[in-house]
């Protein structure tokens, strides 16, 4: 098993910055993948950016390319969501989560409880 916790949400005013942070314990050296997706009220829960545990390869939704970046530190079994420019279509739950192999944009195994992101206009 692994689990994960995020931390970092908050509120901000659009064009501002957040960090989001999960940190994974348990089984961590089975992870291939970690992952952040968001869900906004009334919407279906989608993919925000992944990064692959060992070789750090990074994947972005269309929507939050060049403004999220997605990062690790292995020592901390934690991975990182910073998130610049942000707007208001970016409120919403953020999750984080993680799998013992791909595909990258669905089909995850753990999941966090998730951090609430609200971008004021």
């Amino acid at each position: 098993q692994v689990q994960l916790v995020e931390s970092g949400g908050g509120l901000v005013q659009a064009g501002g910055s957040l960090r989001l942070s999960c940190a994974a314990s348990g089984r961590t050296f089975s992870i291939y993948v970690m992952g952040w997706f968001r869900q906004a009220p009334g919407k279906e829960r989608e993919f925000v950016a992944a990064i692959n545990w060992s070789g750090g390869n990074t994947y972005y939704a269309d929507s939050v390319k060049g403004r999220f970046t997605i990062s690790r530190d292995n020592a901390k079994n934690t991975v990182y969501l910073q998130m610049n420019s942000l707007k208001p279509e970016d409120t919403g739950v953020y999750y984080c989560a993680a799998d013992k192999a791909g595909p990258v944009s669905v089909g995850y195994q753990y999941w966090g409880q998730g951090t609430q992101v609200t971008v004021s206009s």
